[in-house]
Protein backbone atom coordinates (compact mmCIF):
# COMPACT_ATOMS: atom_id res chain seq x y z
CA UNK A 1 0.00 0.00 0.00
CA UNK A 2 2.83 2.34 0.98
CA UNK A 3 4.65 1.46 -2.25
CA UNK A 4 1.55 2.32 -4.29
CA UNK A 5 1.23 5.70 -2.57
CA UNK A 6 4.91 6.43 -3.21
CA UNK A 7 4.49 5.44 -6.85
CA UNK A 8 1.52 7.78 -7.21
CA UNK A 9 3.44 10.58 -5.55
CA UNK A 10 6.39 10.00 -7.87
CA UNK A 11 4.14 10.09 -10.92
CA UNK A 12 2.48 13.27 -9.68
CA UNK A 13 5.85 14.89 -9.08
CA UNK A 14 7.04 13.92 -12.54
CA UNK A 15 3.86 15.26 -14.11
CA UNK A 16 4.24 18.52 -12.22
CA UNK A 17 7.86 18.78 -13.32
CA UNK A 18 6.86 18.15 -16.92
CA UNK A 19 4.19 20.85 -16.74
CA UNK A 20 6.67 23.28 -15.25
CA UNK A 21 9.23 22.46 -17.95
CA UNK A 22 6.62 23.02 -20.64
CA UNK A 23 5.60 26.30 -19.05
CA UNK A 24 9.22 27.47 -18.88
CA UNK A 25 9.75 26.40 -22.49
CA UNK A 26 6.65 28.31 -23.58
CA UNK A 27 7.73 31.37 -21.64
CA UNK A 28 11.18 31.09 -23.17
CA UNK A 29 9.70 30.88 -26.65
CA UNK A 30 7.47 33.87 -25.99
CA UNK A 31 10.44 35.83 -24.70
CA UNK A 32 12.54 34.95 -27.73
CA UNK A 33 14.09 37.94 -29.47
CA UNK A 34 14.51 37.81 -33.23
CA UNK A 35 16.49 40.01 -35.57
CA UNK A 36 15.45 39.67 -39.21
CA UNK A 37 18.21 40.23 -41.73
CA UNK A 38 16.63 42.21 -44.62
CA UNK A 39 18.45 42.82 -47.90
CA UNK A 40 17.61 45.04 -50.90
CA UNK A 41 19.26 46.86 -53.82
CA UNK A 42 18.04 50.45 -53.37
CA UNK A 43 20.07 53.17 -51.75
CA UNK A 44 18.83 53.92 -48.21
CA UNK A 45 17.09 57.17 -49.20
CA UNK A 46 14.98 55.66 -51.98
CA UNK A 47 11.20 55.62 -51.64
CA UNK A 48 10.53 51.85 -51.28
CA UNK A 49 12.91 51.26 -48.35
CA UNK A 50 11.94 54.50 -46.57
CA UNK A 51 8.17 54.53 -47.11
CA UNK A 52 7.33 50.81 -47.45
CA UNK A 53 10.02 48.67 -45.82
CA UNK A 54 11.02 50.78 -42.79
CA UNK A 55 7.42 51.44 -41.65
CA UNK A 56 6.73 47.72 -41.94
CA UNK A 57 9.78 46.95 -39.80
CA UNK A 58 8.70 49.60 -37.28
CA UNK A 59 5.24 48.06 -37.09
CA UNK A 60 6.35 44.48 -36.45
CA UNK A 61 8.77 45.78 -33.81
CA UNK A 62 6.01 47.70 -32.05
CA UNK A 63 3.51 44.83 -32.19
CA UNK A 64 6.09 42.38 -30.83
CA UNK A 65 7.15 44.71 -28.01
CA UNK A 66 10.52 45.00 -29.74
CA UNK A 67 11.11 41.26 -29.62
CA UNK A 68 11.26 41.12 -33.43
CA UNK A 69 13.28 43.71 -35.30
CA UNK A 70 14.75 44.25 -38.74
CA UNK A 71 18.40 44.75 -39.54
CA UNK A 72 18.26 46.33 -43.00
CA UNK A 73 21.12 46.07 -45.48
CA UNK A 74 20.63 48.43 -48.48
CA UNK A 75 22.53 48.66 -51.78
CA UNK A 76 23.44 44.95 -51.80
CA UNK A 77 25.68 45.38 -48.76
CA UNK A 78 25.64 41.65 -48.04
CA UNK A 79 27.02 40.87 -51.49
CA UNK A 80 25.65 39.33 -54.62
CA UNK A 81 23.63 40.98 -57.35
CA UNK A 82 19.99 42.14 -57.38
CA UNK A 83 19.14 39.07 -59.45
CA UNK A 84 20.41 36.85 -56.61
CA UNK A 85 18.22 38.41 -53.90
CA UNK A 86 15.36 35.95 -54.32
CA UNK A 87 17.75 33.02 -53.87
CA UNK A 88 19.33 34.67 -50.84
CA UNK A 89 15.88 34.56 -49.23
CA UNK A 90 15.26 31.01 -50.46
CA UNK A 91 18.59 29.71 -49.17
CA UNK A 92 18.52 31.54 -45.83
CA UNK A 93 21.47 33.80 -46.61
CA UNK A 94 19.05 36.54 -45.57
CA UNK A 95 15.73 36.31 -43.75
CA UNK A 96 13.85 38.72 -46.03
CA UNK A 97 14.58 40.13 -49.49
CA UNK A 98 12.83 43.06 -51.19
CA UNK A 99 13.28 42.68 -54.93
CA UNK A 100 11.79 42.09 -58.36
CA UNK A 101 11.12 38.46 -59.35
CA UNK A 102 11.61 39.66 -62.93
CA UNK A 103 15.32 40.24 -62.31
CA UNK A 104 15.63 36.46 -62.79
CA UNK A 105 14.42 36.28 -66.38
CA UNK A 106 11.82 33.62 -67.11
CA UNK A 107 11.89 32.02 -63.67
CA UNK A 108 8.51 33.31 -62.47
CA UNK A 109 6.42 33.48 -65.66
CA UNK A 110 3.00 33.12 -64.02
CA UNK A 111 3.18 36.42 -62.18
CA UNK A 112 4.69 38.11 -65.25
CA UNK A 113 1.15 38.73 -66.43
CA UNK A 114 1.25 42.02 -64.50
CA UNK A 115 4.33 43.08 -66.45
CA UNK A 116 2.67 42.76 -69.84
CA UNK A 117 2.69 46.09 -71.71
CA UNK A 118 -0.19 48.53 -71.26
CA UNK A 119 -1.72 46.25 -68.63
CA UNK A 120 -2.04 48.46 -65.56
CA UNK A 121 -2.88 52.04 -64.69
CA UNK A 122 -2.94 52.01 -60.88
CA UNK A 123 -0.27 50.56 -58.63
CA UNK A 124 -2.75 50.08 -55.79
CA UNK A 125 -5.26 48.23 -57.97
CA UNK A 126 -2.50 46.13 -59.52
CA UNK A 127 -1.05 45.26 -56.11
CA UNK A 128 -4.44 44.06 -54.86
CA UNK A 129 -4.96 42.11 -58.07
CA UNK A 130 -1.48 40.57 -57.90
CA UNK A 131 -2.00 39.25 -54.36
CA UNK A 132 -5.32 37.64 -55.28
CA UNK A 133 -3.82 36.24 -58.47
CA UNK A 134 -0.88 34.79 -56.54
CA UNK A 135 -3.33 32.98 -54.29
CA UNK A 136 -5.03 31.38 -57.28
CA UNK A 137 -2.14 30.72 -59.66
CA UNK A 138 1.25 31.66 -58.20
CA UNK A 139 1.75 29.63 -55.02
CA UNK A 140 3.58 26.77 -56.72
CA UNK A 141 5.84 29.22 -58.54
CA UNK A 142 6.89 30.84 -55.25
CA UNK A 143 6.93 27.71 -53.08
CA UNK A 144 10.62 28.18 -52.24
CA UNK A 145 9.96 31.44 -50.36
CA UNK A 146 7.19 32.87 -48.20
CA UNK A 147 5.78 35.92 -50.01
CA UNK A 148 4.81 38.68 -47.61
CA UNK A 149 3.77 41.13 -50.33
CA UNK A 150 3.38 41.55 -54.05
CA UNK A 151 3.16 45.05 -55.48
CA UNK A 152 3.90 47.06 -58.60
CA UNK A 153 5.38 50.51 -58.99
CA UNK A 154 3.72 53.67 -60.30
CA UNK A 155 3.31 54.03 -64.06
CA UNK A 156 6.46 53.36 -66.05
CA UNK A 157 7.64 55.77 -68.74
CA UNK A 158 10.46 56.27 -71.22
CA UNK A 159 13.34 58.64 -70.42
CA UNK A 160 16.02 59.52 -73.00
CA UNK A 161 19.30 61.38 -72.93
CA UNK A 162 19.67 63.12 -76.30
CA UNK A 163 16.53 62.46 -78.34
CA UNK A 164 12.86 63.08 -77.66
CA UNK A 165 10.76 60.04 -78.53
CA UNK A 166 7.37 60.93 -80.03
CA UNK A 167 6.68 58.05 -82.41
CA UNK A 168 7.52 54.40 -82.94
CA UNK A 169 9.97 55.45 -85.64
CA UNK A 170 11.92 57.48 -83.08
CA UNK A 171 12.71 54.30 -81.14
CA UNK A 172 14.66 52.69 -83.98
CA UNK A 173 18.31 52.29 -83.12
CA UNK A 174 17.99 53.46 -79.52
CA UNK A 175 19.63 51.32 -76.85
CA UNK A 176 17.23 51.39 -73.92
CA UNK A 177 17.43 49.82 -70.48
CA UNK A 178 14.64 47.60 -69.23
CA UNK A 179 14.37 45.90 -65.82
CA UNK A 180 12.71 42.59 -66.67
CA UNK A 181 12.29 40.01 -69.41
CA UNK A 182 8.84 41.32 -70.31
CA UNK A 183 9.98 44.93 -70.59
CA UNK A 184 12.88 43.83 -72.75
CA UNK A 185 10.36 42.11 -75.01
CA UNK A 186 8.27 45.29 -75.04
CA UNK A 187 11.19 47.43 -76.23
CA UNK A 188 12.11 44.90 -78.90
CA UNK A 189 8.51 44.82 -80.16
CA UNK A 190 8.59 48.62 -80.46
CA UNK A 191 11.79 48.57 -82.52
CA UNK A 192 14.32 49.63 -79.88
CA UNK A 193 17.38 47.67 -78.78
CA UNK A 194 16.71 46.44 -75.24
CA UNK A 195 19.51 46.30 -72.69
CA UNK A 196 18.70 44.36 -69.52
CA UNK A 197 20.17 45.73 -66.30
CA UNK A 198 19.11 46.27 -62.69
CA UNK A 199 18.60 49.77 -61.34
CA UNK A 200 22.02 50.25 -59.66
CA UNK A 201 23.79 49.92 -63.02
CA UNK A 202 21.67 52.50 -64.85
CA UNK A 203 23.32 55.82 -63.86
CA UNK A 204 26.78 54.78 -65.04
CA UNK A 205 25.39 53.25 -68.24
CA UNK A 206 23.57 56.50 -69.09
CA UNK A 207 26.48 58.77 -68.21
CA UNK A 208 28.90 56.75 -70.34
CA UNK A 209 26.50 56.51 -73.28
CA UNK A 210 26.22 52.73 -73.04
CA UNK A 211 22.46 53.25 -73.23
CA UNK A 212 20.42 56.09 -74.76
CA UNK A 213 17.72 55.96 -72.14
CA UNK A 214 15.65 53.73 -69.92
CA UNK A 215 12.23 52.62 -68.79
CA UNK A 216 11.52 53.64 -65.20
CA UNK A 217 8.72 54.92 -62.98
CA UNK A 218 9.07 58.42 -61.60
CA UNK A 219 9.41 57.48 -57.94
CA UNK A 220 12.87 55.97 -58.22
CA UNK A 221 14.51 58.51 -60.53
CA UNK A 222 15.51 61.18 -57.95
CA UNK A 223 17.09 58.57 -55.65
CA UNK A 224 19.78 57.93 -58.27
CA UNK A 225 19.69 61.47 -59.78
CA UNK A 226 18.75 60.19 -63.22
CA UNK A 227 16.75 63.34 -63.94
CA UNK A 228 20.16 65.05 -64.22
CA UNK A 229 21.42 62.58 -66.83
CA UNK A 230 18.56 62.78 -69.33
CA UNK A 231 16.71 65.67 -70.98
CA UNK A 232 13.59 64.05 -72.38
CA UNK A 233 10.63 62.14 -70.98
CA UNK A 234 7.89 60.36 -72.93
CA UNK A 235 4.71 59.61 -71.00
CA UNK A 236 1.38 57.99 -71.81
CA UNK A 237 -1.83 59.87 -71.14
CA UNK A 238 -3.21 59.40 -67.61
CA UNK A 239 -6.45 58.13 -69.14
CA UNK A 240 -4.55 55.25 -70.76
CA UNK A 241 -2.91 52.22 -69.21
CA UNK A 242 0.78 52.60 -68.40
CA UNK A 243 3.51 51.67 -70.84
CA UNK A 244 4.74 49.07 -68.40
CA UNK A 245 4.95 48.07 -64.76
CA UNK A 246 7.22 45.74 -62.82
CA UNK A 247 6.27 43.35 -60.04
CA UNK A 248 7.95 43.50 -56.62
CA UNK A 249 8.03 40.92 -53.85
CA UNK A 250 8.87 41.03 -50.17
CA UNK A 251 10.01 37.43 -49.72
CA UNK A 252 10.81 35.66 -46.45
CA UNK A 253 12.86 32.53 -45.88
CA UNK A 254 10.29 29.80 -45.04
CA UNK A 255 12.52 28.12 -42.45
CA UNK A 256 13.01 31.40 -40.63
CA UNK A 257 9.27 31.94 -40.50
CA UNK A 258 8.72 28.37 -39.29
CA UNK A 259 11.25 28.88 -36.50
CA UNK A 260 9.33 31.79 -35.00
CA UNK A 261 7.16 31.27 -31.91
CA UNK A 262 3.44 31.40 -32.58
CA UNK A 263 2.94 34.95 -31.33
CA UNK A 264 5.68 36.33 -33.61
CA UNK A 265 4.32 34.38 -36.56
CA UNK A 266 0.99 36.07 -35.83
CA UNK A 267 2.67 39.49 -35.99
CA UNK A 268 4.11 38.65 -39.43
CA UNK A 269 0.76 37.28 -40.59
CA UNK A 270 -1.19 40.36 -39.48
CA UNK A 271 1.19 42.64 -41.32
CA UNK A 272 1.59 40.81 -44.62
CA UNK A 273 -0.52 39.69 -47.52
CA UNK A 274 -3.35 41.63 -49.14
CA UNK A 275 -3.20 44.58 -46.76
CA UNK A 276 0.53 45.17 -47.08
CA UNK A 277 0.35 44.74 -50.87
CA UNK A 278 -2.44 47.31 -51.22
CA UNK A 279 -0.69 49.76 -48.90
CA UNK A 280 2.55 49.50 -50.89
CA UNK A 281 0.70 50.05 -54.16
CA UNK A 282 -1.01 53.14 -52.79
CA UNK A 283 2.33 54.55 -51.62
CA UNK A 284 3.78 53.95 -55.09
CA UNK A 285 0.86 55.80 -56.68
CA UNK A 286 1.32 58.72 -54.32
CA UNK A 287 5.05 58.86 -55.04
CA UNK A 288 4.67 59.67 -58.73
CA UNK A 289 4.22 63.44 -58.52
CA UNK A 290 7.02 63.75 -55.95
CA UNK A 291 9.40 61.76 -58.16
CA UNK A 292 8.51 63.77 -61.26
CA UNK A 293 9.02 67.21 -59.71
CA UNK A 294 12.87 67.27 -59.81
CA UNK A 295 12.80 66.71 -63.58
CA UNK A 296 10.24 69.50 -63.94
CA UNK A 297 12.33 71.83 -61.77
CA UNK A 298 15.41 71.08 -63.86
CA UNK A 299 13.60 72.18 -67.01
CA UNK A 300 13.58 68.82 -68.75
CA UNK A 301 11.30 68.32 -71.76
CA UNK A 302 8.10 66.29 -71.44
CA UNK A 303 5.97 64.74 -74.16
CA UNK A 304 2.65 62.92 -73.77
CA UNK A 305 1.88 60.37 -76.47
CA UNK A 306 -1.40 61.19 -78.25
CA UNK A 307 -4.09 58.52 -78.10
CA UNK A 308 -3.64 57.54 -81.76
CA UNK A 309 0.12 57.09 -81.36
CA UNK A 310 -0.33 55.16 -78.11
CA UNK A 311 -2.62 52.75 -79.95
CA UNK A 312 0.19 52.11 -82.43
CA UNK A 313 2.47 51.15 -79.56
CA UNK A 314 -0.24 48.94 -78.07
CA UNK A 315 -0.76 47.22 -81.41
CA UNK A 316 2.97 46.65 -81.92
CA UNK A 317 3.35 45.01 -78.51
CA UNK A 318 0.09 43.00 -78.61
CA UNK A 319 1.79 39.73 -79.72
CA UNK A 320 3.42 39.56 -76.29
CA UNK A 321 0.02 38.69 -74.83
CA UNK A 322 -0.38 35.73 -77.21
CA UNK A 323 3.17 34.66 -76.48
CA UNK A 324 2.56 34.68 -72.72
CA UNK A 325 -0.70 32.73 -73.09
CA UNK A 326 1.06 30.15 -75.26
CA UNK A 327 3.82 29.80 -72.65
CA UNK A 328 1.24 29.13 -69.93
CA UNK A 329 -0.59 26.63 -72.15
CA UNK A 330 2.68 24.82 -72.82
CA UNK A 331 3.20 24.52 -69.06
CA UNK A 332 -0.22 22.87 -68.74
CA UNK A 333 -1.91 25.97 -67.38
CA UNK A 334 -5.06 27.72 -68.68
CA UNK A 335 -3.26 30.69 -70.23
CA UNK A 336 -6.24 32.46 -71.75
CA UNK A 337 -8.26 32.15 -68.55
CA UNK A 338 -5.31 33.36 -66.46
CA UNK A 339 -4.93 36.47 -68.60
CA UNK A 340 -8.65 37.17 -68.36
CA UNK A 341 -8.60 36.65 -64.59
CA UNK A 342 -5.74 39.16 -64.26
CA UNK A 343 -7.67 41.70 -66.33
CA UNK A 344 -10.84 41.10 -64.33
CA UNK A 345 -9.00 41.59 -61.04
CA UNK A 346 -7.43 44.81 -62.28
CA UNK A 347 -10.86 46.10 -63.34
CA UNK A 348 -12.40 45.02 -60.04
CA UNK A 349 -9.88 46.90 -57.92
CA UNK A 350 -9.72 49.99 -60.10
CA UNK A 351 -13.37 50.81 -59.34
Amino acid sequence: MLSTRRSRATRAALATAALLAAAFATAGAQAQEVTLKVHHFWNPAAMPPTRILQPWCDKIAAESNNRMKCQIFPTMQLGGTPAQLIDQAKDGVVDIAFTLPGYTAGRFPVMEVFELPFMTSSAEAAAKAAWDYYGKYGQKEFASVKPLMFSVHDEGYLHTRDKQVKTLADLKGLKLRAPTRMTNKLLASLGATPVAMPLPAVPEAVSKGVIDGFLLPWEVIPSVKLQEMVKFHTETDQAHNAMYSALFILAMNPAKYASLPADLKAVIDRNSGAGLSASAGKIWDESQAVGRKPAVDRGNTFYTLPAAETEQWVKASAPLYDEWVAQMDKAGLPGKQMLQDARDLLAKYKK
